[in-house]
């Protein structure tokens, strides 16, 4: 930063003991002869220690305090502290603040008490005092200091927590606060031991976390203390991640050094006994204390230029910023304002702005500055004279763009610039400085549509500022008038589907509001849709219960819409859920009780906050009697039930208004007495296995010591280890077919009996498949059966319900029921369903498809906004279904992915400051595209937001754009849009306006001649000129032979026509060759086979002026392209006109050479006998050779006629 002087050492925050002495270290290095100068601030006032015995500055800058006084009523030295270096002459720089704090007198909140202590079990002994004097508490046990270790604590209240007591922790206990000028005692207490007893006491809390906020770096100790027999387990959840046990201190407390941002967040405590299992939860929250990310840098800088200090700083709560100059707050006006959050924009400056600007950055973390130096640049030398021609090449409704050429005598070459510019009738100027040296071109930005303003130039060379331009008068285009947002949105929910919004009329409609459009979004889906209102209140129906959507209004005037209200959000009322539970499973605990689990309604049938679950239950077929949950709660243990009965149980889910559908009925039978399940099952007593081709049978009998419990059986199985598959089944089941497996392969089987404990002894066995060619039955089963003729298999039914449910641009969700499965619909043997889809674009065939075990299958990877069919189809073994009906699904729109295509820029006939933009859609819209944005610049390398833009309402293919510069290249973009957003933009087009304005008149006097030009068609057009002066008599003489020469050209034109019409039958009967692509057509095209050779009536006026073809004069007039036409707009096929019209055109040669545009005579139509109308249907493609040829003979009979009417 190279500033003259800086601070080397800054105060930090302090706790002073009252009566002791206490420092505020400050110190400045200074580079200047004169040493800095230290002063300080308190709240912000200097401080006057003249005549104070008590504090004082120490030469190196340090505040002292001798000793520090504090009482109740009288707190001199408490406060915020802040010093000041200053050198004469160059100004102030402050340092970053502290807070002096008096520790105060010791008070006890919390005293111990006593307490007796289980063995292994925990105990707290409080001690709470004044919170700035916890640092300061220390334990003693039987008056003598006690030592701290991982399983004697001391929280961060002063508390001291024992964990696993033992017989010598038994004793007095007393804490003290001391170092705080007086010792303060608490009282004693006693601590007792007792033996741990076997008998089962409540587990709770004896010391809950509790939420805190810490500073990076720092060290967090969340207290958790539990007791209960059995003795609890105590563990740490981060959010829904399980903490390694290294961080948990004795007792069950976190510690957690070295704080960062990733440590912030929800902990939770777990307390768990195996009976019981309790939480308690606290946020931690982290601040991070600011730190820069850019400093302000010096600069140096002339009188009258805008300058501008960066400062970007980090933290967490967010800082806030503020500014000083010289140790004074730089107060915002119109000269000093903050932009860009925290940046410090200086305007206009003047010799008293030189001095030291500090950036300083608070939040409640802490506070940091950095400092920057501004220096007043006195001019040295000559400077530079008036930048040249200064012109305005871009202007939009908000900015324009200024471009000027080097000052003739610039005295430098590192050459900056100044655009000083003020709106018409005002005297005050603002200032933009270029952004690099050289640079001779600058827009100025948030500028008011439809305004006239002044312009002024100055270059600045290494002397200073130089001479100024003349004063540049420009006015900004005007805007489009309208309408402002719609002022208060209000929506309410009537019903659960309904939601009544009104909105008041647009403060600003900018004439008559003719109607809104109100659009509105389910939050769930995604997808925004609109409706037309006449009003200024809509009820809308048919909405989903319980959702969210937003709201929002558009008005329009003739103009078109205009600005948007900002969203409004309404969620539709609750009702009774539309769904059962999901996945309700019953388990058999012992002979009294039955646990039972389930999930919640899917959310589309939860229709508001689930409450609570309704559970009834049945013995047999007597009445039913219900029992309730909470809404969080998805279990419930069922006990006190009968032995060796059968139970049946359905579940329901409630809402506020009501109780929704139940699930079906399930049964379970409790156990006839209850079973041993302190200890794992024994092995099973036997297993025996079968194998087959693709398959092996196992079977077992359960362990022969049946008082102990089993929930279960786990088969592993593989080859060469039996570790590669895991089946579990019920404790009922006795036997199971293994499929899927390879023929010729040795497997190894595993199984073991498993409780709620844990799994028991396996037992092992092996087995070999057969080979393929075995067949897949049992050899026993084979040799005893008696012959049957094997039927074909029956077809299986297809599935039905299938049903696809889109879930965004590029996955739809497909389900289906299956009518040969039972009621549950879980697939229990080895079916697999068949999803096949494809779309329904008819050049797109390709059908795709995927196997899945489920009854429903998430399709990836489709097209946005396409339509798609879906069917399913069932397989069992050789049993195969038809296919389903077929569902259908359209994706959701998504942006446009890629840019509109063929962008072509041409020049406006006769209007060269006007072009016409013409591009095709882009080839992958996602959606129906609504507009198109045009930017233009003569900068390709500007930012977007310097481009002019041109929007482009709906699906319309052309644009034109007036009022461009001449002789000035320009780049053109296009971005289309749909209802998702913009797309990307194109590659830029470039496109030079003429030079100068273009006046394209034929003179007819009396005396000339005008003979018609020609422009071939893809085979190089030549001019006839006719602009020499013919005497009478030479005119009598020549007429006849131009008769003549005028006869043989239309000879020619119909032979050709007939040389074509010959080769039509052979080519094809298209209306354009293949190879026109590779001769392309100018752009207005003339098929001269479709014209006629006339003369031109004679005018009276002897100065005939030609129209000129007429071009629609905005964008929404010109014709869209024929689709004839190859979708060409340039190859529009124009009506005959009803007056002689001059064309200006260019014609492209057969090797592709274009020669020098020409004028063209359209005649008017003639009437044609139907030889002539036959002759202009024929095709009008012309081959390369034959054009060549035809064309060179006219070509040579003009250049005799030339001669001719030119001889003396």
């Amino acid at each position: 930063m190279n500033l003259p002087f800086w601070f080397t050492v800054e105060p930090q925050d302090t706790l002073a003991i009252r009566g002791n002495s206490a420092f505020l270290n400050c110190s400045a290095h200074s580079d200047a002869a004169t040493p800095a100068h230290i002063e300080w601030k308190k709240d912000g006032t200097f401080m006057s220690l003249v005549s104070d015995e008590r504090r004082k500055i120490l030469p190196d800058g340090t505040l002292f305090f001798s000793h520090v006084v504090h009482s109740k009523h009288n707190k001199p030295d408490e406060g915020t502290y802040q010093c000041v270096a200053t050198i004469e002459n160059l100004g102030s720089i402050s340092s970053r603040t502290a807070r002096l704090s008096v520790a105060g007198m010791p008070r006890f909140a919390n005293q111990p008490l006593p307490a007796t202590a289980r063995l292994g079990d925990s105990q707290v002994m409080a001690c709470e005092v004044n919170s700035d004097l916890v640092a300061f508490i220390r334990w003693e046990k039987d008056r003598q200091p006690l030592e701290l270790s991982t399983r004697l604590i001391q929280l961060p209240s002063g508390a001291l927590v024992i964990s696993n007591a033992s017989e010598t922790d038994a004793g007095t206990y007393r804490c003290l606060v001391e170092n705080v000028g007086s010792s303060k005692l608490s009282d004693e207490a006693e601590l007792q031991t007792v033996p741990g007893n076997l008998r089962e006491h409540q587990l709770e809390f004896l010391v809950q976390p509790v939420s805190v906020t810490k500073t990076t770096d720092a060290s967090v100790l969340l207290p958790c203390v539990a007791t209960g027999y059995p003795a609890p387990r105590i563990s740490w959840m981060f959010g829904d991640k399980l903490l390694e046990e290294r961080y948990v201190l004795g007792g069950g407390s976190l510690q957690i050094s070295n704080l960062t941002e990733a440590d912030a967040g929800l902990y939770t405590c777990v307390a768990d006994n195996s009976n019981t299992t309790i939480e308690a939860q606290a946020q931690l929250t982290v601040q991070v204390s600011p730190q820069f990310v850019k400093r302000p840098a010096n600069i140096y800088a002339h009188e009258s230029m805008d300058i501008i200090f960066e400062c970007d700083v980090s933290g967490s709560p967010a800082p806030t910023v503020k500014w000083v100059k010289n140790g004074d707050a730089v107060i915002p006006s119109d000269y000093f304002k903050i932009i860009e959050d925290h940046n410090l924009q200086i305007l206009g400056l003047v010799k008293s702005d030189e001095g030291f600007y500090q950036c300083l950055a608070e939040n409640d973390a802490g506070n940091i500055q950095s400092s920057a130096q501004l220096i007043i640049l006195d001019p040295a030398g000559p400077t530079s004279s008036a930048p040249r021609d200064v012109v305005a090449s871009l202007v939009s409704t908000r900015f324009i763009k200024l471009t000027w050429r080097q000052p003739a005598e610039p005295h430098g070459d590192e050459l900056t610039y100044s655009i000083f510019y003020s709106q018409e009738g005002t005297s005050r100027e603002r200032v933009v400085n270029t952004s690099r040296p050289g640079e001779m071109q600058v827009t100025i930005q948030n500028l008011m549509p439809d305004t006239k303003y002044r312009f002024r130039v100055v270059a600045h060379n290494s002397n200073g500022q130089g001479e100024s331009s003349a004063a540049l008068k420009v006015a900004t285009q005007a805007e489009v008038q309208v309408p402002g947002p719609a002022p208060n949105l209000q929506g309410v929910s009537n019903t659960p589907t309904s939601v009544s919004l009104s909105w008041d009329k647009p403060l600003t409609g900018n004439g008559e509001i003719l109607s809104y459009k109100l659009y509105y979004t389910d939050k769930s889906v995604g997808k925004e849709q609109d409706i037309d209102v006449d009003g200024q209140s809509y009820s809308m129906a048919g909405l989903k219960k319980n959702t969210e959507y937003s709201f929002r209004v558009v008005a329009n005037n003739r103009h078109g819409p205009g600005v948007s209200t900002e969203d409004v959000v309404v969620r539709t009322l609750s009702d009774v859920p539309s769904a059962p539970p999901q996945n309700l499973t019953i388990e058999v605990h012992n002979s009294k009780s039955i646990m039972l689990r389930w999930q919640p309604p899917p959310l589309s049938g939860q229709n508001g906050k689930i409450t609570g679950y309704k559970i009834r239950y049945r013995k047999g077929s007597r009445r039913s009697e219900s029992e309730t949950t909470e809404g969080t709660q998805l279990y419930k243990l069922m006990d006190g039930l009968e032995h060796g009965t059968e139970y049946s149980f359905r579940v329901s889910a409630m809402t506020v208004n009501g109780t929704g559908p139940a699930t079906e009925w399930m049964t379970a039978e409790t156990f006839e007495s209850d079973l041993d399940e302190s200890r794992v099952p024994d092995q099973p007593s036997s297993l025996h296995v079968r194998p087959l081709v693709n398959s092996i049978v196992v079977s077992w009998t359960p362990p022969e010591n049946q008082d102990i419990m089993v929930r279960g059986y786990a088969i592993g199985y593989g080859i060469g280890s039996p570790h590669a598959q895991t089946i579990k089944v019920d404790y009922k089941q006795r036997y199971f077919t293994i499929e899927n497996l390879d023929p010729s392969s040795h497997y190894v089987i595993t199984l073991k009996a498993f409780n709620n404990v844990g799994e028991g002894i396996p037992v092992y066995e092996s087995a070999v498949t057969r080979a393929q060619s075995d067949p897949d039955v049992d050899l026993y089963d084979l040799l005893h059966a008696p012959y049957t003729p094997v039927p074909d298999p029956l077809p299986m039914m297809p599935p039905v319900g299938v049903q696809a449910s889109v879930l965004s641009h590029d996955t739809i969700k497909v389900t289906w029921a299956d009518n040969s499965l039972p009621k549950s619909q879980k697939v229990t043997d080895n079916r697999y369903y068949t999803v096949r889809w494809k779309t329904n674009i008819p050049a797109n065939t390709k059908v795709k498809m995927v196997n899945t075990t489920n009854l429903s299958y998430t399709v990836p990877d489709l097209k946005p906004n396409t339509l798609y069919e879906f069917s399913v189809m069932v397989t069992k073994g050789r049993r195969v279904s038809t296919w389903s009906m077929t569902a259908q699904g359209t994706t959701f729109e998504t942006t446009p992915s890629s840019a509109p295509k063929d962008v072509t820029v041409v020049s406006k006939e006769n209007k060269p400051r006007t072009i016409i933009v013409n591009w095709q859609p882009p080839s992958e819209a996602n959606g129906k595209i609504t507009g198109y944005i045009i930017y233009y610049s003569t900068d390709v390398n500007a930012v977007v937001h310097d481009w002019v833009i041109e929007p482009v309402v709906g699906n319309r293919l052309t644009h034109q754009i007036q009022e461009l510069t001449l002789d000035t290249t320009y780049y053109f973009k296009i971005q289309a849009r749909n209802s998702k957003g913009m797309g990307p933009m194109s590659e830029p087009v470039q496109f030079r306006t003429p030079k100068t304005e273009s006046s394209d008149k034929m003179a007819n006097d009396q005396g000339k001649l005008a003979l018609h030009t020609l422009s071939l068609g893809g085979s190089g057009g030549f001019p006839v000129h006719a602009a020499h002066h013919i005497p009478p008599e030479k005119v009598r003489r020549t007429v006849p032979l131009l008769h003549c020469m005028l006869s043989f050209c239309l000879f020619l034109c119909v032979l050709s026509d007939r040389k074509r019409a010959a080769s039509k039958s052979s080519n094809g009967s298209h209306k354009y060759k293949g190879n026109s692509k590779d001769l392309k057509p100018p752009d207005l095209w003339i098929h001269h086979e479709r014209l006629e050779l006339k003369p031109m009536d004679k005018s009276p006026d002897p100065n005939p002026v030609m129209t000129e073809t007429p071009i629609p004069r905005t964008s929404q007039d010109i014709t869209p392209a024929d689709s004839g036409l190859e979708s060409n707009p340039h190859l529009q096929q124009r009506r005959p006109p009803t007056h002689p019209h001059v064309v200006k055109t260019a014609s492209i040669g057969t090797l592709g050479r274009t020669r020098t545009p020409m004028v063209v005579t359209v005649p008017n139509a003639p009437d044609v006998p139907e030889t002539s109308k036959m002759l202009e249907d024929v095709d009008s493609s012309y081959e390369p050779d034959e054009l060549t040829e035809e064309m060179a003979h006219l070509e040579g009979l003009m250049k005799d006629l030339n001669a001719i009417t030119t001889a003396p």
